[in-house]
């Protein structure tokens, strides 16, 4: 049995529907004695260019196990299904254990929005504290001049009634 590498583009917006697309796809590998060793779903994902005017993509990695002539019968299938954008099954001496790199990019393009929006978060209370403090000193000011206001309108009138007085 030959090892494979396959990556599945799916069209993006059939995301919602991606599971079932997962599970008819490995229906199929298996209905064609193929063994799935490991499957990784990458995610939406930029594509490098435009394909069918489509500038995204769902990805989808499996590392297979199967016969050669078996693999033109599932690529035959696969090639008129409307909601692959591409595909390509690739040979390969040995299966890597670990996560591929594209999945690897996608987390850390995860973790790192997730971190530039705990900043931005952090920097709007920031500049929210900054306005309520601003607003507290605008209104002692206002309290101040509306005392400072009254006082002399007092004062005038005092005035005023001392001047009628004499």
């Amino acid at each position: 049995m030959k090892k494979y590498e396959a990556v599945i583009i799916l069209n993006p917006n059939l995301s919602s529907k991606a599971d079932s697309f997962v599970k008819d796809f490995e229906k199929l590998l298996k209905n064609n004695s193929f063994n799935i060793q490991k499957k990784e779903d990458v995610g939406r994902r930029q594509l490098a260019y435009s394909i069918h005017n489509h500038n995204k993509g769902h990805y989808f990695l499996f590392n297979i196990e199967g016969d050669a002539s078996k693999l033109i019968e599932i690529e035959n299938k696969i090639k008129y299904d409307e909601s692959i954008i591409r595909h390509i099954f690739i040979a390969v001496k040995d299966h890597s254990g670990e996560d591929s790199q594209l999945l690897k990019d996608s987390k850390n393009k995860k973790n790192d929005t997730e971190e530039k929006s705990t900043d931005k978060i952090k920097e709007i209370e920031k500049i929210a504290e900054e306005n309520q403090a601003n607003d507290e000193n605008v209104t002692e000011s206002n309290d101040s001049l509306e005392k400072e206001t009254e006082e002399a309108i007092e004062t005038e009138k005092t005035q005023e009634g001392d001047n009628k007085n004499e």
